[in-house]
């Protein structure tokens, strides 16, 4: 009885986010970006990143990260997003680490070869092919696709089962960049439909890329 007692008084004077699980993950990723020593700066594809999408939970998590936010997100047009991404870069300086979603992954490649600026590295998620079947008609200007060498640390991560490009592709775009690739297994196209919740492999590439 004395155990059980005991065992109680404990669990009432732990802190609320060590007893439940999800609230135990936040702390500990927010714990994290505060190791960091970079401005994050999130860019999701085309539809924007909704609510339980790895990137907006990472945003929601760390209210350091901020999110490049794109006047037409259901019609881009590349050399828009691209002056809204420069200017986002020159507002935050050197130190920073871009996290790109599917169409942002092309935007990052396009950016890399019009710009002057600096930037400490990219998180590159589930690359689309612009030129493959399934490339949505409504994203104007993304191809022909860059492929020289990134001149920033990168990392690319992709499915074996992304219907909006291959595995084969987004080794060949690897390579290309001078990134470091990442196969997660069969995950989609890497989104909130991939069931990956916080996505700590992603977070903890994201780290390396920032430390």
């Amino acid at each position: 009885m004395f155990f059980l007692c005991l065992a109680s008084q404990i669990h009432t004077r732990l802190p609320t986010f060590l007893v439940n699980a999800s609230k135990v993950q936040l702390y500990v990723m927010q714990h994290e970006t505060k190791a960091m020593n970079s401005i994050v700066l999130i860019l999701p594809g085309i539809g924007n990143s909704g609510p339980e999408h790895w990137q907006s939970l990472w945003e929601k998590a760390n209210p350091s990260f901020a999110r490049v936010q794109q006047r037409d997100w259901d019609y881009p047009v590349c050399k828009e997003w691209l002056d809204v991404l420069e200017e986002s870069v020159a507002r935050s300086g050197t130190n920073v680490v871009l996290v790109a979603h599917s169409l942002a992954c092309a935007l990052v490649a396009h950016w890399a070869v019009n710009t002057n600026l600096t930037i400490k590295g990219a998180l590159l998620v589930a690359p689309p092919n612009p030129d493959g079947p399934h490339f949505p008609r409504e994203a104007v200007g993304f191809s022909p696709l860059p492929l020289k060498p990134l001149p920033f640390q990168s990392f690319v991560v992709a499915s074996t089962n992304d219907p909006y490009g291959s595995l084969t592709f987004a080794k060949s775009a690897a390579s290309a960049w001078g990134s470091r690739f990442e196969s997660i297994g069969p995950a989609g196209h890497i989104n909130s439909e991939s069931g990956l919740g916080e996505w700590h492999k992603g977070f903890s590439l994201l780290q390396q890329l920032a430390a």
